[in-house]
């Protein structure tokens, strides 16, 4: 099976250049156009960076089919009663096409920036765990009173609730097993980028790895319904857009390992992401 073709388009752009780009995404017949969900990324952070919510209602705005997601919003400045209030709203703005994707969120600027410490890497987990079965029980009903460790709703709406029912489809980006489980038990889809030191056919073999330890996980945990899975290509990787038949083969390989979805950053004037000269390669390869 060939896996279907998203994009990755980054919040650094301009808004009028943003939805130009959404259009643009749309009009290759991708799947899903996602953005990153960060206040500030690595060494960008001192250039333009646009928030990821006001950047897919937009976008919602000037498309009518591709479905537009987070990839991926996380705990790191996200309570989630405010945070099921927008994903409720995009999801209205976009007549039911928003994705979800959630992450435990990185140790970087992001994590340190409301003054607070670092959390240690299994609070960092629970913290995850515990604020993901909030938001999704948030978003599957319109009034919720919770009291958790770290998160707490009371009384909180959702009022009118999704248009996608029983809620938006969330997608989980995990690595490890224990977020395999979360992804496991509540999520519609899992992402994941492998090993980010790898590329090419490290790429491939870090990913297809996890894949097998989520069937494993999925075996463990009784489920029965499908989990989408995605593989997320690198920014930096250039090495499947080398030729023509360098991305075929990646793509029948992450099809033949089960993924169904390959997410891509759409090109870049800065030269990363999908070179300009082999985006045609890439559509004709999901043509």
């Amino acid at each position: 099976m060939r896996p279907d073709l998203s994009w990755i388009v980054l919040p650094d752009l301009h808004p009028a250049a943003f939805t130009a780009a959404a259009r643009e995404v749309e009009a290759t017949g991708a799947r899903t156009l996602w953005t990153y969900d960060h206040l500030s990324w690595r060494d960008m952070r001192d250039g333009p960076w646009f928030g990821a919510v006001p950047l897919l209602a937009a976008a919602a705005a000037v498309t009518e089919r591709v479905r537009l997601g987070t990839q991926v919003a996380s705990p790191n400045f996200r309570h989630p009663v405010p945070f099921a209030k927008e994903v409720v709203t995009l999801d209205h703005v976009s007549d039911g096409r928003f994705e979800l994707g959630i992450g435990r969120g990185g140790e970087g600027a992001d994590a340190t920036v409301l003054g607070g410490e670092p959390w240690p890497a299994r609070e960092r987990t629970e913290r995850f765990e515990e604020w993901t079965r909030l938001l999704v029980t948030m978003l599957e009903q319109q009034v919720t009173t919770a009291r958790g460790r770290w998160w707490s709703a009371v009384d909180a709406r959702t009022v009118p609730g999704c248009v996608q029912r029983p809620r938006v489809p969330v997608t989980v980006a995990a690595a490890g097993p224990r977020g395999m489980r979360l992804a496991a038990g509540v999520a519609d889809s899992w992402i994941t980028y492998g090993d980010v030191r790898e590329t090419g056919r490290g790429f491939l073999a870090a990913v297809s790895a996890q894949n097998r330890a989520l069937d494993e996980v999925v075996a463990a945990a009784g489920r029965t319904r499908p989990l989408r899975r995605t593989a997320q290509v690198g920014l930096l990787d250039r090495e499947p857009f080398t030729s023509p038949a360098a991305y075929a083969d990646l793509l029948g390989a992450l099809g033949e390992a089960g993924f169904d979805e390959v997410s891509l950053h759409w090109p870049r004037e800065d030269g990363r992401g999908v070179p300009r000269a082999a985006l045609d390669a890439v559509l004709a390869a999901h043509a």
